[in-house]
């Protein structure tokens, strides 16, 4: 057996991919006039880019980073962890001392060609705020929205 047939193709997202997901979604907070930090990671949440607009909170920026990281390695939107978790008291005490989790809207998987390839935090602007900008980044990149 050759060694390439242990070869897999992974996809992946480009360094250039990312900065237009970040720029697009700071694009969408200016047109909302509000300052937003965005973040894009891959598929193993390390961060392949990240925009600060001038005057965006500054503690929103770790904020953002985490958003990414969760929709990238959890497969889902950050908004979406409180109707998964249900009435579970264990989950809901559980998921909130685990470090990077975050349950605020403003983080999306990044999806193309049917394979997740990485996740878009926003944040800066009211949960519904970030959503949008976080939508006009997969918007740039011609990705669907994943819904669970």
């Amino acid at each position: 057996m050759s060694k390439s047939s242990f070869r897999t193709a992974v996809p992946s997202l480009t360094w250039q991919g990312a900065s237009l997901a970040v720029e697009a979604a700071l694009r969408r907070a200016e047109e909302l006039g509000i300052r937003v930090n965005a973040a894009v990671v891959d598929c193993g949440g390390t961060t392949l880019s990240f925009l600060r607009m001038t005057g965006a909170f500054a503690a929103s920026a770790d904020i953002a980073v985490d958003k990414a990281w969760n929709a990238a390695t959890f497969g889902f939107a950050t908004d979406q962890w409180m109707q998964l978790i249900g009435d579970s008291e264990r989950l809901r005490l559980g998921l909130a001392m685990r470090p990077r989790v975050s349950v605020i809207g403003g983080g999306l998987p990044i999806v193309l060609d049917g394979e997740r390839v990485g996740g878009i935090g926003v944040s800066g602007g009211t949960e519904a705020e970030d959503i949008d900008c976080a939508r006009a980044a997969l918007a740039a990149l011609g990705a669907a929205e994943v819904t669970v």
